[in-house]
């Protein structure tokens, strides 16, 4: 648990389209779609490109934390390709527990949804409850 805010939530499909996107701080600066457009197409190709230049052989997890005075950006992909990006404040530490649990939130909500189409934009509002209540749980 946290006092720290989590500014923001990108979920990225395997083709490095933004299929989600939400803002969490109102202190931040609010962004345009085109803003989020680039942010999540520049970390996805981050992302693509660190993965590649492993200097070992294996596979690589290719950028996982980027960390600058104002804030920390945390990937996490899940086992069916989809890249999960939290950004918050960068005295959080560690988001990887709050990260597996926004997957399995997107597991259950997202992915169980019958009318929803696979790597498609997410339209889910169970899932913007449950990921609200979940980030307002963490900050306790």
């Amino acid at each position: 648990m946290s006092a720290q805010p989590i500014y923001a939530l990108y979920i990225i499909n395997k083709s490095g389209g933004l299929m989600y996107q939400a803002e969490f701080a109102e202190e931040a600066r609010k962004l345009t779609m085109n803003d989020h457009l680039r942010l999540a197409g520049t970390f996805y190709g981050l992302y693509a490109i660190t993965s590649n230049v492993t200097p070992t052989k294996g596979t690589s997890t290719g950028l996982q934390v980027l960390e600058t005075d104002g804030f920390r950006l945390q990937s996490y992909q899940s086992p069916t390709g989809i890249v999960f990006y939290l950004t918050g404040h960068p005295g959080r530490g560690n988001y990887d527990h709050l990260l597996k649990q926004i997957y399995q939130l997107y597991a259950d909500y997202v992915l169980k949804n019958p009318f929803y189409e696979l790597e498609q934009p997410i339209h889910c509002q169970q899932f913007d409850a449950a990921l609200v209540k979940l980030l307002k749980e963490d900050l306790k």
